[in-house]
């Protein structure tokens, strides 16, 4: 299946590095996190890449048009310099096709401007470029396609360090807890989308609002509820948290390791 990737947002939340590069280039350890996000989805064989670009998107056609796999793996190199190995790049089996969506577009613009891109298939895969995880994407695909749903997305708890509160009709508090221990499910993203979401959608729609209303009146739309590692990268803190589980040595989102 393809797999369309949203790389245009503007990152706002991450000012301290979107001001320069688009968040899809921020680096987890020595690789930009839309490498660690389309490694996953290669190492499950699905290799046929569509990016919808956006701001600063040029920087990341030119990170793969200029992608130098020596500099982040480990190499021989002899003869001063003529000979390196390893020499086989580690995307070289990766189609990327990278397309201009706009600047300021919603999702819904972006995923029907690359509509002509995902061709015959009868299914394709979706995902914000800023998050990662450990999901075995075989086993949710599978479910998806029992439910004959039309589209489908991954349900997690929030890492945020919010607390939930509950008041009763006379303002006094009854509970206040962590929200990632609360009853509370958010869009993970990890989509996966019939060929006819498009039907379901019209111009200036974002995706996850009226597309989505859509489908639930139809009893076609699918959550795969998910306790295992899931994190968006939405704030400089969430970019902290990650660097400390790479130079820990702890990547779950690594499945190919």
């Amino acid at each position: 299946m393809k797999v369309v990737l949203f790389c245009g947002g503007l990152g706002t939340r991450l000012r301290e590095h979107s001001e320069t590069i688009p968040k899809p280039l921020v680096p987890i350890g020595d690789r930009p996190m839309i490498w660690h996000l389309m490694k996953y989805y290669a190492h499950y064989g699905h290799r046929d890449f569509v990016l919808c670009l956006g701001y600063k998107g040029e920087m990341i056609k030119n990170y793969f048009l200029n992608y130098d796999p020596y500099v982040t793996q480990d190499v021989v190199i002899s003869e001063g310099g003529k000979t390196v190995e390893p020499a086989l790049s580690d995307i070289h089996d990766w189609r990327i096709q990278c397309v201009n969506t706009g600047l300021h577009n919603k999702i819904g613009d972006r995923l029907q401007a690359v509509r002509d891109y995902i061709g015959d298939d009868e299914y394709f895969l979706a995902n914000y470029s800023d998050q990662l995880s450990d999901l075995a994407l075989p086993q949710y695909i599978d479910e998806f396609k029992k439910s004959k749903a039309l589209a489908g997305f991954l349900s997690v708890r929030p890492s945020q360090s919010f607390h939930n509160v509950t008041t009763g009709d006379d303002r006094l508090v009854k509970e206040v807890i962590p929200v990632a221990k609360s009853d509370i499910w958010i869009n993970g993203g990890y989509l996966i989308l019939h060929r006819s979401i498009f039907d379901y959608m019209e111009p200036g729609d974002e995706l996850v609002e009226r597309p989505f209303e859509r489908l639930i009146a139809k009893r076609k739309l699918f959550a795969y509820q998910y306790e295992g590692f899931w994190q968006a990268m939405d704030t400089f803190k969430d970019k902290i948290e990650y660097d400390r589980m790479h130079g820990q040595g702890r990547t779950p989102w690594q499945v190919w390791d």
